[in-house]
């Protein structure tokens, strides 16, 4: 997830214990992606946050 949004324009901006919060310039949305090793997002949690980056039709 994290290089999908950084290919699409979004930057790292801070890490705040196991989240990566993602910011995109001139998009007041922040993105929270927890990064908890190898773990998965579950499939809801992945589709709110390309919903918010406003990424769509990713396969």
């Amino acid at each position: 997830m994290c290089r999908l949004l950084e290919t699409h324009g979004w930057q790292l901006l801070r890490v705040q214990g196991s989240h990566h919060v993602y910011g995109k310039p001139g998009e007041r949305v922040r993105l929270s992606v927890p990064v908890h090793g190898n773990r998965p997002l579950k499939i809801g949690l992945q589709r709110h946050l390309l919903k918010l980056a406003g990424i769509a039709n990713v396969p």
